[in-house]
C-alpha cells in the first residue's frame, strides 16, 4: 500500500469537508490536497523529486499538513528537523541526510540561512519568506504553478521519511519510513488506538513532526478534522478542547500534569472528548489516578518508537478502568505486531522474567540512514527490530515497561530500573515530576541519584523523600541523594533526557542536594 493513495483516496472521498483546522481558519480536503498539489510541483521545479531528500523546519502552522503530502506526492525524502534543537545538532543532521534543499516556515529563516552558510550547496525555501538574495519563496511558487497532482511514479519501498533520534545514546540516527511502512503506521493507529468518524476532530498541540502527527492520516481517511496550535498551554489548550468539540487528543506527562494542576479545568466543557492517547513516555501512576478521577476513562496508552511507531502494544480505556496492576503496565501487543522477550543471546525469557523487546510488524522502519553496521545490530535477519527496551510480561500477555537497557543503574552488583524509583518519588504529594540516575561512586561504582521537580508551594527534604521511597522499594533503590530542581529535561516528545541529568555527574560537576 502507498502513503500517498491514502491522501487522495481522502481528498477525493471528503473533498468539501473540514479536514485541517489552524488558527480558527478552515481548510477543507479538497484545499489542503490543491495545497499538497502545488507545494509538490513546486519541489519538482526547483529539481528535486523522487528519491531526493528535503529538510522540513516548520513549526505548526497552515502549511504542516500540505507540506507532508505534498513530500509523498513529489515522492522526496522528508528529513524533519525539531526547532528546539541547536544549530550544530541541525546542520549534522542535514549534511548526513544529504539534504538538498530546506523548507522553512518565516518565524524560522534565521536559522536556515545560519544552516545555508555553513552547509555548501544547501538551498532555502521558504513558506511565504525570503530573507535573503537567491532563497526561493515556495508558497508564491506552489501559486503560481500548477494545481494537479504530478502523479510522480513510486513504489512501496520508496523512503517517505528520514526521521532522527538519538534514543539514550547521544548519537543522531535517521529511522526511515516507506511508503509502505508509512501507510501500516495509519492501519495500525486505526485498529489499535482510535477508529474516527466524520464528526470527530483531533486536537495537535505537540509538534507534528513527532508521534501527533501519524494521526493526521488515519483522521484524514476518515473523514475527521485535525485542529492545530502552534504548541501547548493549558488555558489555550483547554478552550480548544471546547471550542471545536474536540473527541481525541495526544498528551504527554507535562501536559497532563499541566491541565490537572490548571484551575480552569475545573470550568471547562468536556463532553465531547473521549479520548486522551499518551505514550511518549509513561505517565506516573499517582498522576494516572489523578487523570482519571479528573476526567474519567478516556485514556489510552500506546508503546512504541521511532523505529516501530506508533503502537507495539496497547493498554484500552477497560484497562484502565480495571485499574490495579494494570496501570503499571504498557499493554498487550497490538494486533499487528508480534513481540517478543529476549535475553542477551536472544532466546525468549519466561513469563515473568525481564527481557530485552524486539518486535516484528509492518510499520517497522527500513532501517537506519547509511548506518549499516548498526542496522546489522538492530534488526535480526530474519525481522525483528531490537527495541533497548526491558519488560517482563504477565501470565495474560501484559508487558511491563522496567526501563531502557542504557538506563539501567548497576549499584553494588544490584540492577535498578530508574522508572520504578521514579514512580515511588512521584507518588508523594510534593512532587511533581522525578528522573533518577546513576551517579559515580567510589563504593558502590554508581549511586542511584534522583532530581525532583516539586508542586508549587511545596516543600519537602530529601530525607523525608528517600524515606517514601524506601516505604516501597528495596533499600539498594532509594536515591542516595535527591537534588531539587526547577525543571526536569525532556524532549520535544516528553520523554526525560537522563543523559543530560547524568553525564554532569560523571564529569564532575556538583549540584545542589535536598
Amino acid at each position: 500500500m502507498l502513503a500517498v493513495e491514502l491522501v487522495r483516496r481522502g481528498a477525493a472521498r471528503f473533498a468539501e469537508r473540514t479536514a485541517v483546522v489552524v488558527a480558527d481558519r478552515e481548510f477543507s480536503f479538497a484545499e489542503v490536497d490543491e495545497r499538497a498539489n502545488r507545494l509538490a510541483n513546486a519541489l519538482l521545479a526547483m529539481g528535486v523529486g523522487r528519491g531526493s531528500r528535503v529538510g522540513l523546519l516548520v513549526d505548526n502552522g497552515e502549511w504542516s499538513v500540505p507540506l507532508e503530502f505534498a513530500c509523498l506526492k513529489a515522492g522526496v525524502t522528508r528529513v524533519p528537523l525539531n526547532a528546539r534543537l541547536s544549530a550544530e545538532e541541525h546542520a549534522r543532521m542535514l549534511a548526513d541526510a544529504g539534504v538538498e534543499v530546506l523548507v522553512h516556515s518565516g518565524e524560522l529563516t534565521g536559522r536556515a540561512v545560519e544552516l545555508a552558510g555553513q552547509l555548501a550547496g544547501l538551498r532555502l525555501a521558504g513558506l511565504g519568506a525570503r530573507e535573503r538574495a537567491g532563497d526561493r519563496d515556495l508558497v508564491a511558487e506552489a501559486f503560481a504553478g500548477p494545481a494537479t497532482d504530478p502523479l510522480v511514479a513510486i513504489e512501496p519501498t520508496d523512503v517517505v521519511l528520514a526521521l532522527y533520534t538519538s534514543g539514550t545514546t547521544g548519537t543522531l540516527k535517521a529511522a526511515q519510513h516507506t511508503q509502505a511502512s508509512f501507510a501500516a503506521i495509519t492501519a495500525n493507529i486505526l485498529s489499535n488506538l482510535v477508529s474516527p468518524g466524520r464528526d470527530d476532530a483531533m486536537l495537535h498541540a505537540a509538534s507534528l513532526i513527532h508521534a501527533s502527527g501519524t494521526f493526521v492520516l488515519p483522521f484524514w481517511i476518515r473523514g475527521a478534522r485535525s485542529v492545530v496550535l502552534p504548541g501547548f498551554a493549558p488555558e489555550p489548550y483547554l478552550d480548544a478542547l471546547q471550542r471545536h468539540r474536540i473527541t481525541t487528543a495526544n498528551v504527554v506527562p507535562t501536559m497532563l500534569g499541566m491541565l490537572l494542576d490548571t484551575p480552569a479545568l475545573d470550568r471547562a466543557d468536556l463532553s465531547a472528548l473521549d479520548t486522551l492517547v499518551y505514550g511518549a513516555s509513561p505517565i506516573p501512576r499517582a498522576m494516572l489516578e489523578r487523570g482519571l478521577d479528573r476526567l474519567g476513562p478516556k485514556f489510552v496508552q500506546y508503546y512504541g518508537q521511532t523505529e516501530a511507531p506508533l503502537c507495539q502494544t496497547v493498554l484500552t480505556k477497560d484497562d484502565h478502568v480495571a485499574g490495579g496492576d494494570l496501570l503499571g503496565s504498557c499493554g498487550h501487543p497490538a494486533v499487528d505486531a508480534e513481540i517478543l522477550l529476549t535475553d542477551d543471546d536472544g532466546h525468549e525469557v519466561p513469563d515473568g522474567e525481564i527481557g530485552e523487546i524486539r518486535v516484528r510488524a509492518p510499520f517497522r522502519m527500513a532501517g537506519y540512514h547509511a548506518a549499516p553496521d548498526l542496522n546489522a545490530e538492530m534488526i535480526t535477519e530474519d525481522g525483528w527490530l531490537r527495541t533497548r527496551d526491558m519488560a517482563r510480561r504477565d501470565d495474560r500477555g501484559y508487558l511491563y515497561l522496567v526501563d531502557r537497557r542504557s538506563d539501567m543503574i548497576v549499584t553494588g552488583g544490584y540492577n535498578v530500573y530508574p522508572r520504578e524509583v521514579e514512580d515511588a518519588l512521584a507518588a508523594h504529594p510534593a512532587v511533581a515530576g522525578a528522573a533518577v540516575v546513576g551517579a559515580p561512586d567510589p563504593t558502590w561504582v554508581e549511586a542511584v541519584t534522583a532530581f525532583v521537580t516539586l508542586r508549587p508551594g511545596q516543600q519537602v527534604s530529601g530525607e523525608e523523600l528517600r524515606e517514601a521511597v524506601r516505604a516501597h522499594l528495596a533499600g539498594y533503590k532509594v536515591p542516595k541523594t535527591v537534588v531539587v530542581v526547577d525543571s526536569i529535561p525532556r524532549s520535544a516528545v516528553g520523554k526525560i533526557l537522563r543523559r543530560e541529568l547524568r553525564d554532569p555527574l560523571w564529569n564532575d560537576r556538583p549540584g545542589a542536594t535536598a
